[in-house]
């Protein structure tokens, strides 16, 4: 894989590779952009097939960071890290600290939180090592689980949705199919039930599913019926991928709005079929922003109510989102990318203009003495 194309393929800034022997830490560290802010993303730890699978994640996550907390107009830039090792049998508090102290080597240029594989306590240890950590308990001052933020922002994107295809945005009465039961999907579940909505979930977790059925009383069919069964609205807040070749053929939904981080395997050919089938999509990294708003709070003093009212915004985001891609006649995909990009371009010139004009004025003091 030839790093330097790679990074030039959706223009990253930085790619920074930890290798540390003593912990068994093997990472990376991956800088999008810091135009709009210090970079924001969270540590993912997988074990990834090679080390090259694991290059590409953290370089794919971290673009969608910077189109993340760009539509959801945060002063934040975008970055990922990845940790290559097994969530359940190698996480150790030295590895951790270890990772904590290549991040404080950024001086800011990188913040991290919590994402798939790590947790709170995982975040704790990194902030023994550096105040450059998000996602921490709230007795330290942080807001803990953000999932509850993902799931109320989703939430009312998804009401936006229906808001969109059904003229109200009600959703008594509307079958939704939910897939993936975990602390996200969990949330969400009861706020579309308190709303009175027909669910239908899916998980491969047998215990999250047996949890959720049991508490709700909805109806759980098999991983794989989820892509072809009758619902107005398909939820994923699961794996990413799910909108391909494969699956696009057997929706029957409306909608398409969930939690999921990349949902289209392939962006702009997915979201493309995806309107041509008439299937109205809510691109994820606008609608799952929740949680990067609800962490982003921590950078300023965190206040729940303060973040959930900013998650709630999500809904007029994607109202925008959809108004252009109607006036435009593009996917909903590539409207979000258009705002997204808009706001970057317009953040940059200011900061061209602000640089130029200080470097005549340093000219102009210059020459006069």
């Amino acid at each position: 894989m030839k790093l330097f194309a790679s990074m030039e393929e959706r223009n990253h800034e930085q790619v920074i590779f930890i290798n540390h022997l003593e912990s068994g830490l093997k990472g990376i560290i991956a800088i999008h952009s810091t135009i709009l802010g210090p970079a924001l993303g969270g540590t993912r730890m997988w074990q990834y097939e090679n080390e090259e699978a694991a290059l590409k994640d953290v370089l794919r996550l971290s673009r969608g960071m910077t189109y993340k907390a760009s539509a959801a107009g945060l002063n934040l830039g975008g970055g990922k890290a990845v940790i290559i090792g097994n969530p359940k049998t190698d996480k150790t508090e030295k590895l951790f600290r270890a990772f904590g102290r290549f991040i404080h080597g950024l001086s800011g240029r990188y913040i991290t939180a919590e994402d798939v594989g790590t947790s709170v306590k995982d975040m704790e240890w990194v902030r023994m090592e550096t105040d450059f950590v998000t996602g921490i308990d709230e007795a330290l001052g942080g807001s803990g689980d953000p999932s509850p933020v993902t799931a109320i922002g989703t939430y009312y994107g998804i009401k936006a949705t229906a808001k969109k295809v059904w003229g109200s945005d009600s959703l008594a009465g509307k079958t939704v199919a939910v897939q993936g039961l975990g602390h996200v999907g969990y949330h969400l579940i009861n706020h579309l039930q308190k709303e009175g909505v027909n669910l239908i979930v899916a998980d491969i977790d047998e215990a999250a599913t047996k949890r959720v059925v049991d508490e709700f009383g909805v109806k759980a069919i098999g991983a794989d019926e989820i892509y072809g069964v009758e619902a107005d609205i398909f939820s994923p807040c699961a794996l990413g991928a799910v909108v391909n070749d494969e699956t696009i053929p057997k929706f029957r939904f409306k909608i398409i709005a969930g939690a999921a981080n990349n949902q289209l395997a392939v962006e702009d050919k997915h979201g493309k079929a995806l309107r041509d089938r008439g299937i109205l999509y809510a691109p994820d990294y606008v609608i799952n922003s929740g949680g990067l708003i609800n962490v982003a709070n921590e950078l300023e003093g965190y206040h729940r109510q303060r973040a959930l009212n900013q998650a709630m915004g999500i809904y007029d985001i994607l109202l925008q989102v959809f108004d252009i891609a109607e006036k435009e006649n593009i996917s909903t995909h590539a409207a979000s990318n258009h705002l997204a990009e808009k706001r970057l371009q317009d953040v940059a010139a200011v900061r061209r203009i602000h640089t130029q004009r200080t470097v005549i004025h340093r000219d102009r003091r210059r020459n006069a003495n």
